[in-house]
């Protein structure tokens, strides 16, 4: 055999979704020699609930084959990263335009815009990755294709927001998760999302009995942590949309109420306990 690239080397491809429809009833037939590619669909827990994965940002169901998952867990191609920075520092500015009361108080005041975007980095960011990330390990322990793909329409709706008045309401993208599952895998896909946060949250809670009064910067630091965490927590336990919640609350509506309760009570314990501590 010689170098030439094995035509069934599509297979193995990083991303599922990358790759255009044929067009017709019928896959094209060639007479290279070359395999003519196969109908295979992509298959969620059920028919509805993988929807959001796939169609929120802009990724349809697409007729290729799906890769099974069996390398690391911790594998992040070069578009998964690529995606994970555009979405991280897009957050970062929106966050530094938030602090600074909009592009009118950025460009008033420079060097705080500046100050509070490495503290959103710091503070904000972290959560929204660790959040991202273990959904994404969560799927491939269960064998399933999954990457973080950026929303780059969501990503300029969030910043331009945020400079205009200041408010950052961010749709920054999701984890894409191709395969098989059943519904409770789903399920603990999904919830692995809002736990990390309050496991984040615990650790910033822990950070505050033992470190709180120190200096007021870094009382600041811990304090848009716990904020953070409880907000993107609770959010995404919400049952809406593409929610986190509305695909726990289809596994198993227990668990979704416990969860549920948890996370709110991050949330109220941060903006009316937290004084207590620090």
């Amino acid at each position: 055999m010689t170098g030439e690239r094995d035509p069934r080397a599509h297979w193995l491809d990083d991303d599922p979704f990358d790759k255009q429809t044929s067009p017709g009833s019928h896959t094209r037939a060639r007479d290279d020699g070359n395999w003519r590619q196969p109908h295979i669909r992509v298959v969620h827990a059920t028919p509805r609930s993988g929807a959001p994965f796939v169609q929120i940002f802009g990724f349809e169901e697409q007729t290729r084959p799906i890769p099974i998952h069996t390398g690391s867990i911790w594998h992040f191609s070069r578009t998964e990263i690529q995606h994970l920075t555009q979405a991280t520092i897009a957050f970062a500015i929106a966050l530094g335009f938030m602090f600074t009361g909009g592009i009118m108080g950025a460009l008033g005041n420079t060097s705080v815009f500046v100050l509070f975007t490495i503290v959103g980095l710091l503070t904000f960011t972290p959560g929204f990755l660790v959040h991202e990330i273990a959904h994404k390990i969560q799927a491939r322990k269960y064998g399933c294709w999954a990457e973080f793909r950026a929303s780059p329409g969501g990503l300029r709706f969030g910043v331009i927001l945020a400079a205009l008045i200041g408010v950052v309401l961010m749709a920054p993208g999701a984890v894409m998760v191709a395969g098989n599952t059943t519904k409770e895998q789903f399920g603990k896909i999904a919830l692995a999302g809002p736990v990390s946060n309050v496991a984040l949250w615990g650790i910033g809670l822990a950070a505050a009995a033992t470190m709180g009064g120190f200096s007021e910067f870094l009382d600041q630091l811990i304090r848009f942590w716990l904020i953070a965490n409880s907000i993107l927590g609770a959010f995404n336990m919400l049952p809406f949309g593409p929610l986190d919640g509305k695909k726990i609350r289809t596994w198993s509506i227990p668990i979704f109420w416990v969860w549920l309760t948890i996370c709110f009570s991050t949330v109220w314990f941060t903006f009316t306990q937290l004084s207590l501590v620090l």
